[in-house]
């Protein structure tokens, strides 16, 4: 990544911060070392996690081309860590923060849970659904119309006929995962869940009252989880009398095949709450990263800052698009160039996330670039539009 290839300089300018911006992380306390790594692994599909990488590359190099870019941009999230420049400093190799351990014990199922609830009828709800019904859950999903509860069912279905055609299940399997789904229109049908995971629109009034009706709806000592990627968490457990019974499970889409799952935990989430969702994950072959209560969380926060910063550079007129594309692909092995995973992403969604991130942090580097946003006025949205920063026509 650090040697004078064509391609290198434009690698480094877009990946450091990405890196210092993850040291940051670390640093504060938000999120141990193995899950900021495991987060950018399982849900980005990257070969190495931020930390790691920057161990691999070098601390002192590391620390040198942030201070190198810092000295052209100005910019304070181009100013190496505090912490990067204390290690250097010391003769460190090794990223730590004094006092900071992830040695943790494996996470244990402290209340029972034996039966999920699911609001929604959506592509995420219904992976989810799909998710826990393969775990030998049984599961009451709740849509607002029998014809959106069906389409779950024919969903999932494909699902399990795929997984029947590669050998990966036998009709008696998908008969019983199917077994254990019952749909309702009715939210008070969710009255004896153990759990209740929401998956309906990103709309933090909409959200709200869900959670005061599943407050009043469900027994006492059962969890309230949301999957809410952007929305503060903590507004949410106050719409309910029992905030520490509130906590986030953040899956990835499609859920039934990414691996990660963000579990957020607000400052008055239940110590016995987060590690029960925690060994939750791991009985349904998840990998559970912890973080708390705020905009990005781990992934978007750190994913996100680095599209947009490639927007800049595209704008700036320094590079051609599929210049960088092709180079953080072939020097950094991503799976993805950050244009085609924003046309993945969807445009429209990368806009509203950078403008949370902006808000929350309020860093100028954070400000959304203005051609991601001309972009979005245009109607050019990605994939889904059929045309991004890429044409799929």
């Amino acid at each position: 990544m650090t040697e004078s290839a064509p391609g290198t300089e434009i690698t480094n300018d877009l990946i450091m911060p990405y890196l210092n911006h993850a040291i940051r992380m670390y640093a504060e306390g938000y999120a141990s070392h193995a899950d900021i790594d495991a987060a950018m692994r399982f849900g980005c599909g990257y070969p190495v996690g931020p930390l790691t990488a920057t161990e691999q590359i070098g601390l002192a190099e590391v620390r040198d081309l942030l201070a190198a870019q810092y000295a052209v941009t100005g910019d304070e999230l181009h100013k190496p860590a505090a912490l990067l420049e204390k290690l250097v400093s010391d003769g460190a190799t090794t990223l730590s923060v004094p006092g900071a351990s992830d040695e943790a014990a494996a996470p244990e199922l402290r209340h029972e849970i034996r039966k999920v609830g699911v609001v929604g009828t959506g592509t995420m709800a219904a992976g989810i659904v799909e998710v826990f019904a393969k775990g030998g859950f049984d599961v009451v999903y709740v849509g607002r119309s029998q014809e959106k509860l069906d389409g779950v069912v024919s969903g999932i279905t494909r699902s399990l006929d795929k997984a029947i055609s590669r050998g990966k299940l036998t009709e008696d399997g998908k008969t019983e995962v199917l077994d254990r789904l019952t749909g309702a229109t009715s939210r008070e049908d969710l009255a004896d869940v153990d759990l209740v995971v929401e998956a309906i629109a990103e709309d933090l009034q909409i959200k709200n009252e869900l959670f005061a009706d599943l407050d009043r709806i469900t027994k006492q000592g059962a969890i309230l989880a949301t999957t809410t990627s952007s929305l503060p968490i903590t507004t949410l457990a106050r719409a309910t009398s029992r905030p520490e019974w509130v906590i986030g499970m953040h899956f990835f889409n499609p859920a039934p095949v990414m691996k990660l799952v963000e579990v957020v935990t607000t400052e008055q989430t239940d110590l016995a709450v987060d590690e029960t969702v925690r060994a939750l994950c791991s009985t349904l072959g998840k990998v559970a990263v912890s973080c708390g209560d705020r905009a990005g969380f781990i992934v978007n926060a750190l994913l996100f800052p680095y599209l947009n910063d490639a927007v800049k550079m595209l704008e700036s007129g320094r590079a051609e698009m599929s210049q960088i594309d092709a180079e953080v692909k072939e020097q950094v092995k991503l799976p993805l160039g950050p244009f085609e995973l924003l046309d993945v992403v969807g445009n429209d969604v990368s806009l509203a996330i950078q403008k949370e991130l902006h808000t929350e942090f309020k860093h100028d580097g954070f400000a959304p670039a203005p051609m991601l946003e001309e972009v979005v006025a245009q109607g050019r949205l990605g994939r889904k539009t059929k045309h991004g920063f890429h044409d799929y026509r």
